[in-house]
């Protein structure tokens, strides 16, 4: 049992890192850029963002530490691509939460019309 919390804590711990990354609204229209339209030089994450090329650099290695981005380079220019996967464990994560949720909410159910009759 002590091995399944482990494995829990540290699904939980990984996904932390991810939440926090996401949580600020460059990063996480960083994120949806490079869903969206594949990988993408600074520079074109950079065109059309009101934050400056160096701004955009800093986000995007803040994703990378989280394992959500990576760079590569192509040329005298650095190449991003989303690290999918990672959203993958994440929503693996949060698929089990949601199914927590519903067996707890049944078992409430359970409790409340047992205690009507």
């Amino acid at each position: 049992m002590a091995r399944v919390s482990m494995h829990t804590a540290a699904k939980r711990a990984d996904a932390a890192v991810i939440f926090a990354a996401l949580g600020d609204e460059t990063r996480l229209r960083i994120v949806t850029r490079l869903c969206e339209e594949g990988p993408l030089s600074i520079m074109r994450l950079t065109s059309g963002a009101k934050v400056s090329r160096q701004a955009i650099t800093k986000h995007l290695h803040a994703l990378e530490e989280a394992g959500l981005a990576r760079g590569s380079r192509a040329g005298r220019e650095s190449v991003w691509e989303l690290r999918a996967s990672r959203l993958a464990n994440v929503q693996r994560y949060l698929d089990q939460i949601s199914r927590d949720w519903d067996a707890a909410l049944g078992r409430l159910r359970a409790f409340v019309e047992r205690d009507e009759r």
